[in-house]
């Protein structure tokens, strides 16, 4: 079938032989795999749930990227959605649910009060969820817009397929202060302009 050489964990997997032959490794048959087989767990609290509802609508599709049908237990999903606030009191439940998904699992936060704490700016909010657990991709805006959210869904799929463990932000198309036509006021004028 392959070998396994010194220091590498995967054999390469060869099937068949002349011009049909497939090469690749398992672990990039896996990472594949896995890319297009997300099962979401949506752990939503506050306002941004009816973003996240309006995400999932039929209009964005996410049975496209193969994140389509939520788990309600995290013993069957791989994907935590985190939508929303997320107080003290609800810090230790977020962590149980996170400790009862399987390996390999993925964390995404949806919208900026689950990334950063948003406006909340008081002892019972907590400022982003990686102060519980790691986060794998920040999805910002109050609400994100679901552009944005399928960006985010896209770059974690990315990252699947890479191998990367690195938390990622979802970078915004355009640059509102850069382009004029959006209509964004500048009160002040800096220095470099």
């Amino acid at each position: 079938m392959g070998e396994v050489r010194p220091g590498r964990a995967v054999s390469e997997v060869n099937v068949g032989e002349g011009p049909g032959a497939v090469t690749t490794r398992v672990v990039d048959m896996l990472a594949w795999a896995q890319k297009y087989s997300l099962f979401m767990y949506p752990f939503v609290t506050a306002c941004c749930g009816m973003e996240f509802m309006g995400v999932s609508s039929p209009r964005y599709d996410f049975s496209r990227f193969g994140a389509e049908a939520p788990r309600f237990s995290p013993r069957q999903s791989d994907l935590l959605w985190v939508v929303g606030t997320i107080s003290q009191r609800q810090g230790p439940v977020l962590r149980r649910i996170y400790e009862q998904m399987a390996e390999p699992k993925w964390v995404l936060a949806f919208g900026t009060c689950a990334s950063c704490g948003g406006f909340y700016d008081n002892y019972t909010t907590i400022a982003g969820i990686d102060k519980i657990i790691p986060c794998d991709i920040y999805v910002p805006g109050c609400p994100p817009r679901p552009e944005a959210v399928l960006d985010g869904l896209m770059l974690l799929q990315d990252k699947i397929q890479r191998g990367d463990r690195s938390p990622g932000v979802v970078k915004p198309r355009f640059d509102p202060v850069r382009n004029p036509e959006m209509g964004v006021v500048r009160l002040r004028r800096s220095k470099l302009a």
